[in-house]
């Protein structure tokens, strides 16, 4: 599994962290079943705190992405726990509005910001098809 973080973008690691496991299941390349690191592994790799990454961890379990196995491990979850589309859609918006402000701050248009999604998209289900 491979995670880069940053402390460029202002964004908290675990949060980074947690995104890119998010990403890693989306596209395909983490399945359910598939076991994380243990927390000590990844903290070291990407040396930070291992509190980070339990923190990360912990957010990944509360979405439901991943189960713990006590003396076993982290896994992916084999079947995720559900959402309320109102809770996914809450979710969501939150994070629009974040793009939509880092769009303004770096003057791109909304229609510039809807092509790099579809682009994106594009990407992701090319991924998912590999």
């Amino acid at each position: 599994m491979q995670i880069n973080i940053t402390s460029d973008d202002g964004v908290p690691i675990y949060i980074q962290i947690v995104n890119q496991v998010k990403h890693l299941a989306a596209s395909g390349r983490l399945t359910p079943g598939d076991e994380l690191p243990p927390i000590r592994v990844l903290a070291e790799q990407l040396v930070v705190n291992p509190n980070t990454v339990a923190r990360a961890y912990l957010e990944l379990e509360r979405a439901g992405l991943v189960t713990k196995r006590h003396g076993s491990g982290t896994y992916v979850s084999e079947t995720r726990a559900p959402l309320p589309q109102r809770e996914k859609i809450k979710i969501l918006a939150s994070r629009a509005d974040a793009l939509l402000t880092e769009a303004r701050h770096l003057d791109v248009d909304l229609a510039e910001v809807i092509k790099l999604l579809r682009e994106r998209d594009e990407l992701m289900e090319k991924e998912i098809r590999k």
